[in-house]
């Protein structure tokens, strides 16, 4: 009796293209995490050979970049305009928690290569709302850095959240920790930690990032804005 004969997958017939690469990548990403994404897992998800995939985007890196690069400027073009500087700032600072909530994955990515294309796209939409604040030019790139800087340490703890909180409640991690802040021993020897203890069980991480970007824009104005005028 002759064998089965194997069942065929699928091919696409439309033109492959790098938008369509990146959109499959976003999906594995959010859905399975940096991990599964493989040239194996794209394939299957776009129905073609992985030399297909190869002639829009060189390897993992890149298809991590690009897809980054997207979403930061899907991200910044739902921020709605506003007049005020401040005001901008915020909702610039604002759309990028947003985002690095939404697919965690970017914190992980956006510190491995410094000015990468996503990273690029942020500084200048910093950039842009502290000219508008009337910061002097000497200090637009430290403020602008200072920001950006804030940005990417929140992302980077967002990635390592989320991975935590495959295996974790957060609540009960955060207030495990403070317990241990408060005990006796540690209180003793880090009595500011112990005070704040319960501030950090039960704070809300995006208000806690907000307060955090008014500090330094009120470091900004304080000292960069109007001077000599």
């Amino acid at each position: 009796m002759p064998s089965p004969t194997p069942a065929r997958r699928s091919r696409r017939t439309d033109a492959l293209s790098a938008a369509a690469i990146i959109d499959a990548a976003i999906a594995v990403l959010d859905a399975e995490g940096e991990e599964a994404l493989t040239f194996r897992a794209l394939s299957n998800a776009l129905e073609t050979g992985p030399g297909a995939i190869y002639n829009h985007l060189a390897n993992k890196q890149e298809i991590l970049a690009a897809a980054a690069h997207r979403l930061v400027v899907d991200a910044l073009a739902d921020v709605p305009s506003d007049p005020d500087a401040e005001n901008g700032i915020r909702a610039v600072m604002l759309a990028f928690f947003d985002l690095f909530g939404a697919h965690p994955w970017v914190g992980t990515q956006l510190s491995r290569e410094p000015w990468q294309a996503a990273l690029l796209e942020m500084f200048e939409a910093i950039g842009t709302h502290l000219e508008a604040l009337g910061v002097e030019e000497r200090y637009q790139f430290t403020a602008a850095s200072s920001l950006l800087n804030f940005v990417l340490g929140v992302a980077g703890q967002r990635a390592s959240a989320t991975r935590l909180a495959r295996d974790l409640d957060r609540s009960a991690f955060l207030r495990d920790i403070a317990d241990g802040w408060k005990d006796e021993a540690t209180a003793a020897s880090h009595p500011f930690s112990c005070r704040m203890a319960d501030q950090l069980a039960e704070h809300d991480d995006r208000q806690q990032y907000s307060d955090g970007v008014d500090f330094i824009l009120a470091g900004i104005t304080a000292v960069a804005v109007g001077e000599g005028l």
